[in-house]
């Protein structure tokens, strides 16, 4: 007898005298769970993102779709940034005003080669307003989770108000669980060594988001 085969006879055994109960799994609780907290305007909701995000330390700033292009190019310049590594998937246009030279993500690119790239441009799946988190779930225009990990400095662009949601639960329904999920909310950082705050230890030490929407530009912290 195998160790699995005993650990399930021992599990019939105890479960032997349970009565059997024919409600569906989905169907034995109440849940009636709240889906958002507030009623808010669509507007509102984008300003609790980036209330949020900012308080979270990430740096958020305001455009539209035909000034995103010199924004992405005066942040990587701002940086002093020299390389940049581009998602496969992401829109050429967004990076037509800079001359950076840009890395493309690849499978076989090693994280010591990651390390010396100096930024990382990538869109989003979806950002939940509520927690001020921002959502990649390896798409295309997003590309592979270590390329948000290792460089120290991380452009990511939400379209607003496509790409806004409420909250965690709202953006589970807009998610494939099947993918590699990456929730970010605001810039790596740690506390664990007595209680000093410290970025960059699992991630990007500085996180600049991209709010791009059809509407007038507005910085938002900087």
């Amino acid at each position: 007898m195998s160790s699995r085969e005993r650990i399930l006879g021992r599990v019939e055994r105890a479960l032997a005298n349970v009565p059997r109960d024919d409600t569906p799994y989905d169907q034995a609780f109440a849940r009636g769970y709240l889906r958002e907290h507030g009623d808010r305007s669509v507007e509102q909701t984008v300003e609790l993102l980036a209330e949020n995000l900012a308080d979270y330390r990430a740096l958020v700033h305001r455009c539209t779709e035909a000034e995103l292009a010199a924004v992405i190019a005066g942040l990587l310049a701002g940086r002093g940034s020299k390389t940049v590594v581009v998602p496969r998937g992401l829109e050429p246009s967004w990076l037509a005003a800079t001359d950076v030279e840009q890395v493309t993500d690849r499978a076989e690119s090693t994280p010591a080669e990651l390390d010396r790239v100096d930024s990382v441009v990538t869109a989003c799946a979806v950002a939940a307003a509520e927690t001020g988190t921002i959502v990649l779930d390896g798409g295309p225009d997003q590309g592979r989770r270590r390329i948000t990990l290792v460089p120290d400095h991380h452009i990511c662009v939400v379209r607003v108000p496509d790409q806004v949601v409420s909250s965690v639960p709202q953006a589970l329904q807009r998610l494939d669980p099947t993918r590699p999920l990456t929730w970010i909310s605001g810039p790596s950082a740690t506390s664990d060594i007595e209680l000093d705050r410290v970025e960059g230890v699992h991630g990007p030490r500085t996180l600049e988001v991209v709010l791009v929407s059809g509407q007038a530009s507005t910085e938002v912290n900087s």
